[in-house]
This record gives C-alpha cells, sequence and structure tokens, in this order.
C-alpha cells in the first residue's frame, strides 16, 4: 500500500510545516545577521567581518554542546507535541528580542538572540526526528525522513534568499527582517497547535541538568548498538563535508569565477535543490523500505562529483566581476553545476536511509536522547571540519586540490561502508537492475516474517532467479547456491559481499556440505532469512524437477516456518534454458524479452516438518511459466 499523500495527512503535515517554518525562520534571520556584519562592518576586538561570521556560527553551535543532553532527556520524558508548541513560543520571544537588536542594531542583543536560537534549535532538534516514529508507520518513515530532509533543505535556501533581500531594502531592511522574523514564529506556533496529541515515552526519567556528565551518557547510550552508533557517524561525516563545501563556495565563486553575490546564492539553490530532489528520489527508490543499500551507493556518487571539481582545476577567471547572467555563459559554468547538484542529489541518497536506520533501531524510550547525541556528534564534525579548512588553507592548497582531498577521504569512507554493507548495496543493485529489465510484481509480501527467520523454497526457472528474490523481498536474503559458482572470479567476489552460502551433494564435497549446514543454521538462529531452490539445478524444459532431500534435513535442524514461492515469467528469457539451449546463448532474446512481466509470488508459511515432496506439490500445483 502506498503513502502517497503523506504530506497532506493529519498525521504528518502539522510537524512537517513546523519544521520547516524553524529551519526557514532560522535562515531568514542569521542571513540578514551576516549581510548586515558585512556591510555594517560590526566587529568585536577589532576582528574583521569575516571572522566575526565565523563567530557567529561558533555561537549558534556552542548549544549543541551543552544542551542537547539536557534536551534529550526532556523529550523522552514528556509529549513531544507539548514541547514542540512550547519551544515555538519560545521562539516568537527569541524573534521578538532579535527584532529589537535589528532595529536599535545593537549588536550585542542580536548575538544574544544568536545564541538563544541555537539553544532552541538544540532542544527541537530531538522532538524533529524522535517524533516520526510515534506519528508514522513503520514502512511510511522513509517517505517522513525524505520529505523532512526536502524540506529542511529548501527551507535554508528561500530563508538565505529572503533574508539578504529583505535586509538589502533601502532604510527598512531591519524593519522587514523584524516583522518577518516575528510572523514566520507565530506560523510556526499555529502549526505546532495541529501536531498529534503523543504520550511521553519514558516518563520516569530523573532528569540531570548537568553539562559534561549527561552529555557522556547520551554518548554512551548512543555507542551501546554498534549499528546505530556507525550510523551516527555517518550522518556526521555528511554535515562534516556538508559545511566545509559550503563554506569553500562564495570564497570557490568569487577566486575562481570573479562572480557576484547571485552566483554564490546559485550554488547554494544547486545543492539545497539538490540534496531535496535527492531525499525525494531516495523515498521513491526505497518503495516505503529502509534500504541501506543507497548509503554507499550515495557515497560512491558523492567522491565522483566532488573529484570532477579538483580534475577541473582552476576554472577560467574573468578580470571583471561577473553577473549571474554572464557565469551561465562561462565555459566552465555547466561542468560546475552539474558537479554541485549531483553530489547534493547523492547526498540524499546518504542522509535519509541513515536517519531512518537510527530511527528504526533506537528503542521507543531513548530515541530522543540517542539523536540528541547525534546532534552533539555531528557539531563536533561540523567544527572539525572548520579547523581542518583553516590548516588547509593555511598550507596554501589551492581550492581545486582541497576538493580532491574531500573526495579521497570521502571514497575512504565509501569503501569502509561497503565493508559494512556490502549485502545491502548488492541487493540495491540488483533491486534497480530489476527494475531496468523487468515489470516485476510481487503478490503476498506480507507473508515474510518481519524479524523473524525462515527458510524460502522457490522454483529454479533461470540464472537470475536470485536476482529477482532479492529485489522483491524488503528483507535481506542469503541465497544457498551450487559450491562451483564460488569459483568464478568476479561472481565469486560478488557473491562473497552478498553472504552467499556455498553447498554441494554430501557426495562431491562433505567438508562443503558440512560447512553450508552450519552455515544455515547459524544464520537462521540469527533471524536471517535462507532462500534455497530444492530442485538443485535450473529447469532445462520447464517443468519442475524432484525436490532435493536436503530441504528437509535443514528443517529438521532447524524448526523456523518454510515459506514457498513461485516465480513466473522467466522462462523463455534470454536467462533460462527454452528451446533445449545454454542459457545466455541466444542475444536477440535479451531486447525480444526486455521489460518483460515476471511474478513473484509469496505463500503463507507452512509447518516447519513438512516435506520435500509436500513442498514439490505444493509449488508445482502453482507454477505458471
Amino acid at each position: 500500500m502506498g503513502h502517497k499523500n503523506l504530506l497532506l495527512t493529519k498525521k504528518f503535515w502539522p510537524s512537517f510545516w513546523t519544521q520547516f517554518f524553524g529551519a526557514f525562520n532560522d535562515n531568514v534571520f542569521k542571513n540578514a545577521l551576516i549581510i548586515l556584519i558585512q556591510y555594517k562592518a560590526y566587529s568585536i576586538a577589532a576582528l574583521p567581518a569575516e571572522s566575526v561570521v565565523a563567530l557567529c556560527g561558533g555561537i549558534f553551535i556552542l548549544p549543541f554542546f551543552l544542551f542537547s543532553a539536557t534536551a534529550g532527556q526532556l523529550c523522552d520524558k514528556y509529549p513531544k507535541h507539548q514541547l514542540m508548541y512550547y519551544i515555538k513560543i519560545w521562539e516568537v520571544l527569541v524573534m521578538g528580542m532579535g527584532a529589537y537588536g535589528f532595529l536599535s542594531e545593537n549588536f550585542i542583543i542580536l548575538l544574544v538572540t544568536l545564541f538563544l536560537m541555537g539553544l532552541q534549535s538544540t532542544f527541537f532538534g530531538p522532538i524533529k526526528y524522535a517524533i516520526l516514529p510515534e506519528l508514522l508507520n513503520k514502512d511510511e518513515l522513509v517517505e517522513g525522513n525524505a520529505f523532512f530532509e526536502m524540506g529542511t533543505f529548501v527551507a535554508i535556501l528561500l530563508g538565505t534568499i529572503l533574508g539578504g533581500l529583505l535586509i538589502a531594502i533601502e532604510d527598512d531592511g531591519a524593519l522587514w527582517v523584524s516583522v518577518s522574523v516575528i510572523f514566520f514564529a507565530l506560523l510556526g506556533v499555529l502549526f505546532s497547535r495541529g501536531v498529534f496529541k503523543l504520550t511521553a515515552q519514558d516518563p520516569n526519567i530523573l532528569v540531570s541538568y548537568g553539562i559534561f556528565r549527561p552529555t557522556l551518557n547520551i554518548l554512551k547510550m548512543a555507542k551501546r548498538k554498534k549499528s546505530v552508533f556507525l550510523a551516527i557517524l555517518g550522518i556526521s561525516w555528511f554535515w562534516f563535508l556538508g559545511a566545509a563545501l559550503l563554506s569553500m563556495f562564495p570564497g570557490y565563486v568569487k577566486n575562481y569565477f570573479n562572480g557576484n553575490e547571485h552566483v554564490v546564492t546559485l550554488f547554494l539553490a544547486l545543492f539545497s535543490v539538490g540534496v531535496a530532489l535527492g531525499s525525494v528520489i531516495c523515498e521513491k527508490l526505497s518503495r516505503e523500505r529502509l534500504e541501506l543499500g543507497l548509503v554507499p551507493f550515495g557515497t560512491i556518487g558523492m567522491s565522483f562529483f566532488i573529484l570532477d571539481l579538483f580534475f577541473l582545476g582552476s576554472p577560467i577567471k574573468s578580470v571583471e566581476e561577473i553577473s549571474l547572467w554572464e557565469f551561465l555563459n562561462h565555459p566552465d559554468a555547466m561542468r560546475v553545476m552539474i558537479d554541485l547538484f549531483g553530489l547534493s542529489v547523492f547526498s540524499g541518497f546518504f542522509t535519509v536511509p541513515l536517519y531512518t536506520f537510527v530511527q528504526v533501531e533506537s528503542d521507543d524510550n531513548e530515541r530522543s536522547r540517542v539523536i540528541a547525541a547525534l546532534n552533539v556528534i555531528n557539531a563536533l564534525f561540523m567544527v572539525g571540519s572548520a579547523i581542518i579548512l583553516i590548516l588547509l588553507y593555511a598550507l596554501n592548497l589551492s581550492m581545486p586540490q582541497i576538493f580532491g582531498i574531500w573526495a579521497i577521504l570521502n571514497l575512504i569512507v565509501s569503501l569502509y561502508i561497503y565493508s559494512v554493507l556490502p549485502e545491502f548495496l548488492l541487493r540495491f543493485i540488483a533491486m534497480i537492475l530489476t527494475r531496468i529489465s523487468y515489470r516485476l510484481k510481487v503478490n503476498g509480501y506480507e507473508n515474510i516474517l518481519e524479524d523473524k527467520s525462515a527458510v524460502l523454497v522457490c522454483n529454479h526457472v533461470s540464472f537470475v532467479d536470485w536476482l529477482i528474490i532479492a529485489a522483491g523481498i524488503k528483507r535481506p536474503v542469503r541465497f544457498v547456491i551450487y559450491y562451483k559458482f564460488m569459483k568464478i572470479p568476479v561472481i565469486r567476489f560478488l557473491f562473497k559481499d552478498a553472504k552467499v552460502i556455498a553447498i554441494s551433494s554430501k557426495k562431491e564435497c562433505e567438508e562443503t556440505y558440512n560447512q553450508a549446514m552450519e552455515s544455515i543454521s547459524k544464520a537462521l538462529e540469527e533471524n536471517e532469512l535462507i532462500c534455497l531452490f530444492p530442485e538443485g539445478e535450473i529447469t532445462k524444459n520447464g517443468e519442475l524437477s524432484s525436490f532435493k532431500p536436503g530441504i528437509e534435513k535443514i528443517l529438521k535442524e532447524n524448526p523456523v516456518p518454510v515459506i514457498p514461492m513461485t516465480l513466473n515469467g522467466l522462462w523463455g528469457s534470454f536467462f533460462s534454458r527454452k528451446y533445449n539451449q545454454k542459457a545466455l546463448s541466444r542475444p536477440s532474446l535479451l531486447l525480444r524479452n526486455w521489460f518483460r512481466k515476471v511474478e513473484l509470488n509469496i505463500y503463507p508459511p507452512l509447518r516447519e516438518d513438512v516435506s520435500a515432496k509436500a513442498l514439490e506439490d505444493f509449488i508445482k500445483e502453482r507454477v505458471k511459466l
């Protein structure tokens, strides 16, 4: 069942628009303040404008270090809809102070306001992501996170543009900014009133209001599950890289193109729209499931486009400052824009599954504190990013060289993520290949148990049966295949990463047979899905062959549900053995059968002690070649 109108559902849209206008308002205020600093030459201790702007970034991020632990505890202790409303009221008061700062041109008040905005974001962050699993069903979470990511980056873009436009209004700029930030804060309050009424996840928490010990406690909580902590580090890496690139773009535009501020805005627009689009595409590719295969795919894509900025080197710089239109006619402009847009689209593929994974895998009564820990680590990575960037500048490295360093670091991250999640990437690639090649329809997916072990059995029609099954089932599946396939060089590498279990008959190789049985038992003990083809070979005549008795031994030693399946539509395809041919021997079939209709039918689980003959008869009655 699809969820095409999630943005229109009462359970979702109030929280979406509440967080949207929060991010939007932050950026209206921040960009107006930055422009004011640059043009009014506000200074602290004789620091230049660029340093004051950097200081503003530090002031905004400081509360994340100091108060994230408290925010996470309160978010788990009290109902999130109430906290969201109180925080939006707080925003109105803070923006009122900011309005006074703008109108009186009191720089100290503006900096205090900026700190309080960071404090508000610190308390809002755990609610923003922890609330989604309470509002949405599990199969809606990817879509919900995709919309939140899309909304955040569109809000950043629009808020930044509006803040710049308003403060630039001659004589009345400060007034327009002041009225706007209060108006949008009130709009946020209005939307927060519509958020679904929720119950507290852990009302018995004794809140610790310190700084260091509570922060260490939530970091330990986040580390408790290794998979969750790795996802947190992945998200933080994205913010590390994103913060560095976004801070480089203004200098890149000015120093390498001599472009004006409108070209800088175009770069921000491409980045923001790209992440937003990538988030939406991620949801479409995921098909209502958490698709971790998109994570390594996303990092590889990001690395490719950043690396191209390195290979581009130093574009031809105009002697005079160029406008947006002149930039668009620059010989290197299209390549740079494609790189920037591609980088940001793949960033969306990277972040949405990781945020969803953290939500799904965190315990309900700890989720807000885990996300608060995520915010602390994000802040650490962003500060580290700024420090490393300053050091790279101090080494007199050019921006293209720094792009090359980021690309190499990101490739290292890509390889590590692949080493952790190889089967997820391969399953995602299987899904893409299947979508391109076939019109796959899956019937009876609800018969796959959500988090329990089972043995899947299916008729064997072609060399790509495993590909179809891997693409059609939302959970990772471990396939049992004939051991000689593992001796083919490229296939051996892929199958090893996909955690395929190689098997032989006991007569052929007793050691391989025993190892396979041990691997199957271990996988089933760990609640994994095992898929095997009991015929033991691909059909040569379209008829179902007799099932080998090995399935009975597996089920006897591992009393788990057995789920029968049938594949229909692959007989006669390029990968089958119809017409007494060798598979893959008639290339004309590849094009003739392109996008052919294929069905994967999944039937209700049968009893654990079912015989090979009973399974064979069950599937034979339902196979339609």
